[in-house]
């Protein structure tokens, strides 16, 4: 009886002190040392480089497979087109989200106090970017209820593609809005931590544009895109050299490298030249071969690609046979750069929206104009009689100058995440071949899968976007491409 009794008074005392240990308790539990709030400048840096660092790596070890510029000679399953199973790379959904989920914070910033108005411009229009590299992957995707978590919604609907490009809130709107805030700023707070451009806002609109026309002519084939088009080349206000590049350089030394250049030397030397690239770039006696891959350390001064996805278990191969990727992507990687639009890509979309009959322009001087253009962005040198010879020669000795545009396109962009991949899905070019050891039926695939995380965490929203999708197959098109 009396330690029950000892036992009651002493609740009773610790019951008196509860209220005190409450009303202190959040500066307890606080850590002076964290910040709670981050200034727009640092995630404006923050989305940029993390954006273009993460697709740049993504580019390097898994849209380089699917667009095959490279071969995996192991751990391959993602080159055999088991795209559920991504090994090096192939998930770039959680990153996606991650910086759309930082860039909305930027952008709520700058809508709700005017000293950081001058961050909504560049923030509307990496939404659209980013937004429209996540739908062209996936097709459908949550988007307009999507990372609005605070507000409760944690299960957000899947939108459609359509409207994720052409609906208010949507990609096209978002630049023309982020193009209309950068014109309409009159503050004097300078863009800080912009690594793109430098905080030269009237760049941020040459990109705004460039993207436009990208997006564009990326759903040309769905929606009447002439008027848009044909307005922007009008206005002449978009990338037209490669000193206006919405890029950024990588350094050799940590943390601004390239990932690739640090990774082990094994891991680096899964990824050789492609049998893809190998025809293409001899084919057309590209000297971009040399800068992109490495000459054969069985022979010397020779190129020699592989046939994508081979099966590692019953295939021996040599290393000294094949070409490795090339020293810029390694030990010269200080040379390149995170890419997000350039001078050349924007030439071969103008080149073939002239070729199709959708702007007033000669569809041949954008066409040399774009290989110039993406000689001297890769540092190599233009032969005099390249533009001349007889598969390069726009239209002649019976070449499909669409064709040719979109060859040319693939080859600038090996750096840049899954555009060689995404532009075959939307024109069949280059010609991709059927990979070696296919774990799709021999199809190219069409679209990226929903991650399992989806199945797991959204499941009601991810069945009705599977059940659109073939039970979430990689074999239906996305929309612009049906």
């Amino acid at each position: 009886m009396k330690r029950k009794l000892t036992s009651i008074l002493l609740l009773s005392l610790l019951a008196g002190f509860l209220p005190g240990c409450k009303d202190g308790f959040e500066d307890i539990n606080t850590n002076p040392n964290a910040p709670v709030d981050v200034q727009p400048s640092l995630l404006l840096r923050k989305i940029t480089f993390d954006y273009g660092e993460q697709m740049s790596y993504e580019a390097f070890v898994a849209g380089n497979l699917l667009g095959q510029y490279f071969t995996a000679i192991d751990f391959n399953l993602f080159d055999r087109h088991s795209l559920s199973e991504p090994q090096y790379g192939g998930n770039p959904w959680p990153f996606m989200y991650s910086n759309l989920r930082d860039n909305e914070i930027l952008l709520q910033k700058a809508r709700a106090n005017p000293a950081f108005g001058v961050y909504e411009g560049p923030a509307l229009i990496m939404k659209a970017y980013m937004a429209a590299a996540l739908t062209d992957l996936y097709g459908d995707v949550p988007y307009s209820e999507a990372l609005q978590g605070k507000a409760g919604v944690i299960t957000p609907a899947y939108d459609t593609q359509e409207s994720i490009y052409t609906a208010p809130g949507g990609i096209l709107d978002n630049l023309d809005k982020g193009i209309a805030s950068i014109n309409n700023y009159k503050g004097q707070t300078a863009l800080d931590g912009d690594l793109i451009y430098g905080g030269n806002r009237s760049k941020w609109v040459l990109f705004a544009n460039s993207v436009k026309i990208k997006c564009l002519m990326r759903i040309s084939g769905k929606e009447n895109v002439q008027a848009a088009l044909q307005k922007i080349v009008t206005d002449g206000n978009y990338i037209k050299a490669n000193a206006d590049n919405a890029v950024y350089r990588f350094s050799l030394t940590q943390p601004n490298n390239f990932r690739m250049a640090t990774a082990r030397i094994g891991d680096f030397n899964l990824f050789i030249m492609s049998k893809t690239s190998e025809e293409l770039l001899t084919g057309l006696s590209d000297p971009r071969i040399a800068t992109y891959f490495r000459p054969t350390a069985a022979n010397p001064g020779t190129y020699k690609g592989l046939l994508n996805g081979p099966d590692a278990s019953r295939l021996s191969i040599s290393l000294s046979d094949y070409s490795l990727t090339g020293i810029i992507f390694r030990e010269n990687s200080d040379r390149l750069s995170a890419n997000y639009m350039t001078a050349a890509e924007t030439s071969f979309w103008l080149a073939e929206a002239a070729q199709r009959g959708l702007i007033s322009a000669t569809a041949r001087t954008l066409y040399e104009q774009g290989i110039t253009q993406s000689f001297a962005y890769w540092g190599t040198t233009l032969p005099a009689s390249y533009l001349t010879s007889s598969m390069v020669a726009y239209g002649q000795n019976g070449q499909n100058p669409i064709e040719q545009i979109l060859t040319q396109k693939w080859l600038v962009n090996i750096n840049n995440g899954y555009e060689g991949w995404t532009e075959y899905r939307r024109t069949g070019f280059p010609r991709l071949k059927t990979v070696a050891a296919s774990l799709n039926n021999n199809l190219i695939p069409k679209r990226m899968p929903y991650p399992g995380t989806e199945s797991a965490l959204n499941a009601a929203q991810y069945q009705k976007a599977a059940a659109n999708t073939q039970n979430n197959s990689i074999n239906v098109p996305v929309w612009w491409a049906r």
